[in-house]
Order: C-alpha cells, then sequence, then structure tokens
C-alpha cells in the first residue's frame, strides 16, 4: 500500500477541517450594511440591566465575534466581556422575525427589542417585535430555521471573502 494515497488524504481531511471549522467558528454578526459595529451601536447590556435602548460610545468597545460593540459605560462592557452570550441577541443580531420565516432581514431597529426567557432578540420594526413577542410559535420556529439562515449567511461571507483581492 502507497504511503502517498493515505498522506494525501490525511492532508485533504486536515485542509477541509480547518476550513470548515475557520468558517463555523466565528457566528455572523449583524453590522449593517456597512462598517463592523454590531446593533448599530447600542449598548446590549443596557436592554437587560437598565430595559430601554441605549446607545453606546466609541468610547467604550469590545471585538467579539469579528464585530466591534459598543456600550454606554466601562461597566457594561467589562460585563459583556464576562458573559457575552448572555447579553449578545440572538442569531447574531439579525431581524428575529425574518429568522422565523427562514430569511435574512439585515436591517433592524435597535429600539425594535424582546427579551423573551432571557434572550435578547431584535427586529426590523416595533410590529414585528410585537408580533414576535405575542407568537410563541415564531420564537420556535426561529429557532429552527436558525441553521440554515445562519448557514446562508456564513456562505454568503465566505463568497464575498474569496472574491476580495489580497491586499
Amino acid at each position: 500500500m502507497s504511503r502517498f494515497p493515505i498522506a494525501a488524504a490525511i492532508a485533504a481531511t486536515a485542509i477541509f477541517l480547518a476550513f470548515t471549522g475557520a468558517t463555523r467558528a466565528e457566528e455572523p454578526v449583524n453590522t449593517g450594511y456597512f462598517g463592523d459595529v454590531a446593533i448599530k451601536g447600542y449598548d446590549p447590556v443596557a436592554y437587560f440591566t437598565e430595559n430601554k435602548a441605549v446607545e453606546g460610545s466609541p468610547e467604550f468597545t469590545y471585538r467579539w465575534l469579528g464585530a466591534t460593540w459598543q456600550f454606554a459605560s466601562a461597566e457594561h462592557r467589562d460585563q459583556f466581556m464576562k458573559e457575552p452570550t448572555r447579553y449578545a441577541p440572538q442569531y447574531g443580531g439579525y431581524c428575529a422575525d425574518g429568522v422565523s420565516f427562514g430569511t435574512v432581514t439585515t436591517n433592524i431597529d435597535p429600539k425594535a427589542w424582546r427579551i423573551i426567557e432571557g434572550k435578547l432578540y431584535l427586529s426590523y420594526d416595533p410590529g414585528a417585535a410585537d408580533g414576535f413577542e405575542k407568537n410563541p410559535a415564531k420564537v420556535v420556529d426561529s429557532r429552527k430555521h436558525w441553521s440554515e439562515v445562519e448557514q446562508t449567511l456564513l456562505t454568503e461571507k465566505t463568497s464575498i471573502n474569496w472574491m476580495k483581492p489580497s491586499p
């Protein structure tokens, strides 16, 4: 038995795992159409601690999942740094109502939000946020559809990155 096919198979598997692992290691975060700021610069911790949408400041930031997150205070930034998954919006900050239909809605309104079962959900407008909260089936549907929506987002991100010229 030749060592070359085994070595080639091992190398191909390693490359495949490295590529897919790198793609899956970073969840997609909605940063809008331009820039890299999550939740249009709003403070994710404030939704929980102040029960309202509060604009963050470029003075208090943290890089997480390839996006810049802004906070109203150093205290909020530090809370987020300790437990980002507790405060980050579900579905990377994409519209939860859109995800419940299996679609991607990038344009969200940071003031259209709900905390349901301890999780933050953002929507594209207040009516969608109300509908999402009042219809528990939408929460179930969004969880069911997220993996396919996430895969679509990751595929788009990968194809865009492949098209960018090297520096």
